[in-house]
């Protein structure tokens, strides 16, 4: 892997910034950016039908690109806007009924805590978090055994919260679903893009994941794994549109095979052909390179800054390339003026957006930072020194 090379296909890298939110929204290459103006200036001169039709081929790249991400077939993934959006659909395929339960973690992402709250106001559905253990991996013994208790119509896990760098073990949670026939949903938002994701291991039948962050693609993309047991069993989104069926009588229709079902088909194509690029940018150099790189990267951020007196709230025995932390007391200002005083790019995260786990840990919000594989260790190490440097 050429980070030298890597650095230069990124023209927002030349201003001299230092960026470390690829947990939020990363730094396309070059050749994404490219792509979409390219593909809307043949728009602006052949009208959205005619380019579409022209570049039919290319445009199918995004599912044999997505699937060689995840070790999945182009069969079983659709495009989606957003990883929200991706996983609405995935519930909306689900018919629950009243007092159906869903099992889902403490640690989920807030969007999918919101969503089983509406589904419980509005259908009566149950929600049921699972435990933690001591060192706050999952339980699965407690898992098995609220599997045996309430018979759930969904598990839902999220792989990496957007509040922590704690890694959850969606394989540990895929195992016990397998073997108790119980429908398996996993958000991946933040996890594809910065590790090998694999979802014959993770044996999910739904997995949703974004464009915009590790990925490195494009605001406005993300997609959706079904498995070829869900699209055998009919799982389809509520409200389907001519994308997903074939009008074959006037009160019927017959389902397409494919996860394109859960598409609509009005989408900016533009969009989709610069994720398709930024999948590609992404297989080429390798996930299991990318992974070793990031979590060399993150943990020597996590070692300074822990050296150095701050709190680390990322708990668990398998981190990945997302670093939350405090001050020695909990306090944020003085962190956020020395990161945005240097020009290093960041995010902060409050407790609206972790109830649970900031409640567990009594903090009301943390600073992330998040490296990624175009990042240097000089990178690293020049904001640790300038963070130790504002306790002194």
């Amino acid at each position: 892997m050429n980070t030298d090379k890597i650095r230069q296909d990124i023209r927002g890298l030349k201003d001299g910034k230092i960026f470390l939110n690829n947990a939020g929204s990363s730094l396309m290459p070059s050749v994404v950016v490219d792509s979409m103006i390219d593909y809307l200036e043949l728009e602006e001169q052949m009208g959205g039908y005619e380019v579409a039709n022209r570049n039919s081929e290319v445009l199918e790249e995004f599912y044999s690109e997505t699937a060689k991400l995840i070790n999945a077939k182009p069969h079983n993934i659709a495009f989606a806007t957003s990883a929200t959006e991706a996983f609405a659909k995935a519930l909306s395929s689900i018919i629950f009924k009243e007092n159906d339960v869903i099992i889902t973690t403490a640690d989920d992402y807030i969007s999918n805590q919101i969503t089983f709250i509406s589904l419980q106001k509005k259908l009566n559905v149950k929600i049921i978090r699972m435990k933690n253990l001591p060192d706050n991996e999952l339980d699965l013994d407690d898992l098995e055994k609220l599997i045996k208790e309430h018979h759930p119509r969904l598990v839902a896990v999220t792989h990496i919260p957007t509040n922590s760098g704690l890694i959850q073990d969606v394989e540990g949670v895929g195992k016990l679903c397998k073997q108790y026939d119980i429908l398996y949903l996993v958000d991946a938002c933040q996890s594809v893009g910065q590790m090998v994701v694999d979802v014959q291991k993770i044996n999910c039948d739904f997995l949703t994941a974004t464009g915009r962050k590790f990925m490195r693609g494009p605001r406005g993309t993300g997609f959706l794994y079904v498995s070829d047991k869900a699209l055998k069993e009919n799982y389809a989104p509520l409200l389907l549109d001519m994308r997903g069926a074939d009008w074959t009588a006037p009160d019927d229709y017959i389902l397409f095979d494919t996860a394109k079902r859960f598409e609509h088909w009005e989408i900016s194509y533009a969009s989709l052909a610069g994720f398709t690029q930024a999948l590609k940018y992404a297989n080429t150099i390798g996930m299991h390179e990318i992974e070793k790189y990031n979590a060399s990267l993150s943990q020597t951020l996590r070692n300074n800054l822990q050296s150095s007196g701050f709190r680390v709230w990322d708990l668990g025995k398998h981190l990945s390339s997302i670093i939350t932390f405090t001050g020695p007391e909990g306090d944020l200002d003085a962190i956020q003026k020395v990161l945005n005083d240097n020009s290093v790019f960041f995010s902060v995260t409050y407790k609206n957006s972790a109830l649970i786990d900031f409640t567990r840990k009594n903090i009301h919000g943390i600073v992330r930072l998040s490296p990624h594989y175009f990042n240097t260790l000089e990178e690293i190490e020049n904001v640790s020194a300038m963070l130790k440097e504002s306790l002194a």
